[in-house]
């Protein structure tokens, strides 16, 4: 299976964010999950798809086509794409909100992750489009922010992003799969899932954990 060719509705029934950063860790990426502040806007929101970053600085005065880039980013978005923002933590700015989460999901994108703020979250919720956020603040970016290039390599939320990786998200936070190990990250996840499974039963029925994790060897 290509990275083009993953399921990610099935990702998204199947996996979740402990087992794949335990899977990560493993492999020697120890730095994938993002900070713990960036949250679902509402609890019950998961989201698994490839990323497309998007990279902003902060301005301090109106420059003329202020959304151009803004515009350009989310209408290159494609069927499973995630977009990522960078604001490098930006507490001026709201980079995202209900109108650019009306077009990403026309588009077919799965959902948005943001290092910094977001608005309109009522209406997202509404629409059950899962944005990730570090907050909300109902501010719009003109004059406070400004798109300069996205499909770049960023620093999202303290981890590197490129477009391409995997995103895996939920109420636990978010990680991001390199696409180099996406194949064998997923394999030794769902190994990992059966092996969890199995144990869960066995804990159940009033098993001891250390034998339990003799036997398995997962917590």
């Amino acid at each position: 299976m290509t990275l083009g060719e993953l399921d990610f509705d099935a990702m998204q029934r199947e996996l979740y964010t402990g087992v794949i950063c335990d899977v990560l860790d493993s492999l020697g990426h120890r730095q994938q999950a993002m900070h713990a502040d960036v949250r679902p806007v509402h609890p019950d929101m998961t989201l698994v798809g490839r990323a497309r970053t998007v990279l902003s600085v902060d301005v301090y005065h109106i420059p003329e086509n202020c959304y151009e880039q803004e515009i350009a980013f989310v209408d290159a978005l494609l069927p499973g794409d995630v977009a990522v923002g960078c604001t490098n933590r930006s507490t001026r700015t709201g980079l995202w909100g209900e109108l650019l989460s009306t077009a990403a999901r026309a588009r077919r994108a799965r959902g948005a992750v943001m290092d910094g703020y977001v608005r309109d979250v009522r209406r997202i919720i509404d629409m059950g489009f899962p944005v990730f956020a570090a907050g909300m603040r109902p501010v719009d970016s003109r004059g406070r922010s400004i798109v300069i290039d996205y499909d770049i390599p960023v620093e999202c939320a303290g981890v590197l992003v490129r477009s391409g990786d995997i995103i895996f998200a939920d109420v636990d936070g978010v990680a991001v799969i390199p696409q180099e190990v996406t194949e064998e990250t997923l394999a030794r996840a769902r190994a990992k899932v059966q092996q969890e499974d199995a144990s869960r039963a066995e804990l159940e029925r009033g098993g001891y954990l250390r034998d339990v994790y003799a036997r398995y060897g997962v917590l």
